[in-house]
């Protein structure tokens, strides 16, 4: 399903969901990903296609980050660096628009592939701020519960929980089904998910 022109609806596309949990920042030391997260989704095929797995690190997992996602320096190793697995992340982000929640960190890891192209991005953060600003907290795990999802992530992706890489991914695609279906999304063009007017979430947040 190649990315449609951006005046196409939304239901034409396919949305690629990506998750990076980290080892860490510590001083003198820049962060790397420990962990990948990815699915597709879209408004004719729903949820497809979850993958994740562990990255191989030179960089000790910090405690501050085992104590968020519980990733220990034992689980990554003899796992595959993340440049290993260009082949699987072109497969998912290349021709679909690219999902994630807070994308700084998706983007800022995916530098380890120069000129890879990878977009249009829909950040679910910036959408929650948009459809629901009166929420006090915009955190995936906390937009999940107010909008009753959680449970069915959990029924999705078992045995795993918040800070799990696949869990968070497949957690921002639920929440992106939940904006497009809760206000009719789906026969828009993309950039209402593109660019979201957040500035109703700022008057709340400054006022």
């Amino acid at each position: 399903m190649p990315v449609q022109p951006s005046d196409c609806p939304i239901r034409d596309f396919r949305f690629a969901g990506i998750d990076f949990e980290s080892a860490g920042a510590s001083r003198g030391r820049t962060d790397v990903p420990v962990q990948i997260g990815l699915a597709w989704w879209s408004c004719s095929e729903g949820h497809q296609a979850p993958f994740v797995s562990f990255l191989a690190s030179d960089a000790p997992i910090t405690w501050s980050a085992r104590k968020v996602h519980g990733i220990t320096d034992e689980d990554v190793v003899g796992a595959p660096r993340l440049l290993e697995l260009w082949p699987t992340v072109k497969r998912y982000l290349g021709q679909s628009v690219v999902v994630a929640h807070g994308k700084g960190t998706e983007k800022r890891f995916l530098r380890a592939f120069p000129g890879h192209g990878f977009g249009p991005w829909v950040d679910t953060l910036l959408l929650a701020r948009s459809a629901w600003p009166e929420l006090k907290d915009h955190s995936l795990s906390a937009i999940c519960d107010s909008r009753g999802l959680s449970d069915r992530i959990a029924g999705m992706i078992e045995d795993k929980t918040w800070h799990d890489a696949l869990f968070d991914t497949v957690a921002s695609l639920v929440v992106l089904e939940d904006i497009v279906q809760e206000f009719g999304l789906s026969d828009l063009p993309l950039s209402h998910l593109t660019h979201p007017d957040t500035s109703r979430w700022h008057r709340l947040r400054h006022g």
